[in-house]
């Protein structure tokens, strides 16, 4: 049987794939490693979170024009509308520590497995906004 599936409908699942297999590796990296990664992915001009958050834009515009026609649900626009500027918010907070980041990744470490201890005086992990 072929598969009919648009490229870009396959693209998109792949993409999805690939970002499931680098959480994979991610979470099994040594961890200079590991920083070097979430740098990458955090990096607020080339990151994936930056890539992310303009495909979602890119799709709040693709909506608005076809809610716009009828053919699409105006709550969905809104709905990507909202994430997009959800995600950019995420991404400027993190922004703020992206220096850090790329130190810690360009730092080589004792034995490549410990970081230094982080401040103490910082928020605690899962502490937002």
């Amino acid at each position: 049987m072929t598969d009919t599936t648009p490229d870009r409908v396959r693209l998109a699942g792949e993409v999805a794939r690939q970002i499931d297999q680098l959480a994979e590796h991610l979470t099994q990296s040594p961890i200079h490693e590991a920083v070097q990664i979430i740098a990458t992915v955090l990096d607020p001009d080339d990151g994936v979170l930056a890539r992310i958050t303009t495909l979602v834009a890119a799709g709040s515009h693709y909506a608005e024009s076809r809610a716009k026609s009828g053919d699409f649900p105006p709550e969905v626009w809104l709905a990507l509308g909202l994430a997009a500027n959800q995600l950019h918010d995420v991404a400027l907070d993190i922004e703020k520590h992206t220096v850090t980041l790329r130190q810690l990744a360009q730092r080589p470490t004792a034995g490549g497995t410990a970081l230094p201890p982080r401040s103490a005086d910082g928020p605690a992990p899962g502490r937002g906004r």
